[in-house]
C-alpha cells in the first residue's frame, strides 16, 4: 500500500513479488518523473536526505549485494567532496530500467539525475513499490516478506547414519 492508504497496483507478471532478473516484455514507468506527490513521505525524505532513499533503492536494485548504508555513504561522500553523486545514482537508474525493460525517458539517465536528482530518486522508489518491493525494507526484508506463510521443512544437523 502507498502511505496514503491507497492500494498499489499489482503487476500480475510478478507472482512472488520478487521479480525475475529481467522482464521479458517492454513496459512503461508506473508514474511520471514529476509525480512526487503520489508518495509524499518518500518525497520528503528524499528532499531532506537523499542518501537514505538512494541507499534503499540501490540495495534492492543490486539484490542485496551491498547494503543500503554502504550505498548511502558512497552517495554522501560523493555529494560532499565532488558534487557528482548524480553519476553514481544514474548507474542504478540504468540497472532498474534494464531489470524492468523501462524506456529511457524523458531523456537519458545521466541527464535526468543531473537535472532532476530528487524527482528521479522518487520515481525509482515508486517504481519499486509498484513492482511489489518496499525499498525501506531492504533486499532481505523483501525476501522475508515474500516468504511469510511459506512453510519450509526443518533442516537436520547433517546426513542420517545407520
Amino acid at each position: 500500500m502507498y502511505p496514503s492508504g491507497q492500494p498499489m497496483p499489482q503487476n500480475p507478471a510478478y507472482v512472488t513479488g520478487i521479480p525475475a532478473h529481467h522482464s521479458t516484455t517492454p513496459s512503461e514507468w508506473s508514474t511520471g518523473l514529476c509525480d512526487c506527490t503520489k508518495d509524499c513521505s518518500s518525497c520528503c525524505l528524499t528532499c531532506w536526505c537523499p542518501c537514505i532513499t538512494f541507499g534503499q533503492i540501490a540495495e534492492v536494485v543490486d539484490k542485496g549485494t551491498t547494503s543500503c548504508g554502504v550505498h548511502g555513504a558512497i552517495y554522501s561522500i560523493l555529494c560532499l567532496f565532488t558534487g557528482c553523486q548524480c553519476i553514481y545514482s544514474c548507474m542504478f537508474r540504468s540497472k532498474l530500467r534494464k531489470q524492468y525493460m523501462l524506456p529511457e525517458q524523458p531523456c537519458n539517465d545521466c541527464l535526468i539525475h543531473c537535472c532532476c536528482q530528487t524527482c528521479a530518486i522518487c520515481q525509482e522508489y515508486r517504481e519499486l513499490q509498484y513492482r511489489g518491493l518496499d525499498p525501506s525494507l531492504g533486499w532481505e526484508g523483501n525476501l522475508a516478506r515474500q516468504n511469510q506463510g511459506v512453510v519450509m521443512p526443518p533442516t537436520g544437523p547433517g546426513e542420517m547414519k545407520r
